[in-house]
């Protein structure tokens, strides 16, 4: 809980309010609503985001959760705030720490390195929320497409995922991006 703290007083400091970071719930729950339709109709988008194998897709619905949503909306301000990319943060903590420090209890093999991350895709520089979900499924630069694996559910692991929150932060000035986005996609045990 100290990490919540000081992130709560990090975002709180008018020091740190010179960037103007502004966490878009609107946009986050855009691509919510974005992915749910990409999974549950994966033909539909099949051509325009290149899946070859839709025969992958798990094809439920992910649940909004606030408490992932929470943890996904500190990394993405975060990032932005801080003005690094990476799924650790520069003292090397992980989103597994920060999705437990939200609320959401996570299997305690998770949690044995703070720098774990089992649940989280990260984005930079997307105008909206949907633009990066296309580009985490297109998946250039991606090895092995993990992104797309990840928000289709189109592994084992992956498809096990059941609870989504997504933070959309956007900067208008002092950080390399304009946008950081982070999606959670999780499930409190095997």
């Amino acid at each position: 809980m100290r990490y919540l703290l000081l992130a709560i007083i990090l975002w709180a400091n008018p020091l740190f309010a010179q960037k103007n970071i502004k966490i878009d719930r609107s946009e986050a729950k855009q691509a919510y609503e974005y992915l749910n339709k990409i999974r549950t109709n994966p033909e539909k988008y099949r051509r325009s985001l290149q899946i070859s194998n839709i025969n992958k897709v798990t094809r439920t619905k992910l649940s909004w959760n606030n408490k992932l949503a929470k943890a996904a909306e500190y990394r993405a301000y975060d990032m932005a705030n801080r003005n690094y990319f990476d799924h650790t943060n520069p003292e090397g903590i992980g989103p597994n720490f920060y999705i437990q420090e939200a609320g959401y209890d996570l299997n305690k093999d998770w949690l044995k390195r703070k720098s774990n991350n089992n649940f989280e895709s990260i984005a930079a520089n997307h105008e909206s929320g949907n633009d990066a979900i296309d580009a985490f499924i297109i998946g250039h630069g991606s090895p092995g497409k993990m992104h797309r694996k990840h928000l289709l559910g189109m592994d084992q692991w992956n498809g096990s995922l059941q609870d989504v929150g997504i933070g959309f932060a956007r900067v208008p000035r002092g950080s390399t991006y304009k946008t950081y986005i982070c999606v959670i996609i999780a499930k409190h045990d095997w």
